[in-house]
């Protein structure tokens, strides 16, 4: 993975009023937009756009969708947010699609902190005026509401400690609804979306240890449906965050 090397003695005003003169004209200068973003990492970004703010009354996030377009665009728009806002943005365009990916909602959810999660919600509740969970429940129904409501509401806690009596307790629950075959039971959505990703580590652990099998090939021979996808990805996030999708504009 490629290193950012941000600059250490960069000017936010200067950083401003270069990217200003970079869009003045017939089109931008490219060359001059990424040579200052690409090389400024989240704090220095963040005081280059309330820099240009304040001298320019206006949004550099929206003058630099007034002046670029295509995938250019997109890559320079979602490096300067925040990150917090980088990612409600991201969800709030897969839920405008009339089949929403709810794998991306659930792979930000499930694989950033609480902390890091709750300035996701609170960034999407000050750009688009709705509640997350709100607008989810709106677009979804059933078993695949109850999951996506219960996975974004959660504050799971983010310490390292955990109970080994309740990982066996909970891996045999697990091991009897799947045995059954009942993969919508409220358990399978409790026990993910209540505990901490520590106590789930240990209770996969526990499962595959007493039942010489993993929870993922478990769940193998439920039927593939909306509901399934998105309860296999959760756990797949939380048992692997490293493996989701490429988080391209992750935080230098």
């Amino acid at each position: 993975m490629t290193t950012l090397i941000a600059t250490k003695d960069s000017s936010p005003i200067e950083d401003a009023k270069n990217i200003k003169k970079a869009c003045k004209g017939l089109g931008t200068d490219d060359t001059a937009l990424i040579s200052i973003l690409a090389h400024r990492n989240v704090a220095q970004r963040k005081l280059v756009r309330l820099a240009y703010e304040e001298i320019y009354q206006e949004d550099l996030i929206q003058q630099l969708k007034s002046e670029l377009s295509g995938s250019f665009e997109r890559a320079i728009c979602n490096w300067t947010m925040d990150p917090a806002e980088r990612d409600a943005a991201f969800i709030n365009e897969e839920l405008k699609n009339e089949t929403p990916d709810y794998k991306v909602i659930i792979e930000i959810a499930c694989t950033s902190t609480s902390e890091e999660f709750l300035a996701v919600k609170r960034s999407y509740q000050f750009l688009y005026k709705h509640c997350l969970e709100e607008d989810v429940a709106s677009k979804t129904i059933g078993d695949i509401r109850r999951l996506l409501v219960a996975v974004l509401s959660i504050y799971r806690y983010d310490g390292d400690e955990f109970d080994e009596s309740l990982a066996h307790l909970e891996a045999n629950i697990l091991h009897q609804v799947i045995e059954k075959k009942a993969f919508n039971d409220d358990e399978i959505i409790r026990i993910l979306c209540t505990r901490s990703k520590k106590q789930l580590f240990a209770t996969f652990s526990t499962f595959r240890n007493m039942y010489g099998t993993t929870i993922t090939k478990g769940l193998l021979a439920a039927p593939i449906d909306e509901y399934m996808a998105a309860l296999r990805t959760t756990i797949r996030c939380i048992k692997n965050p490293q493996d989701t999708w490429p988080r391209c504009y992750a935080t230098p």
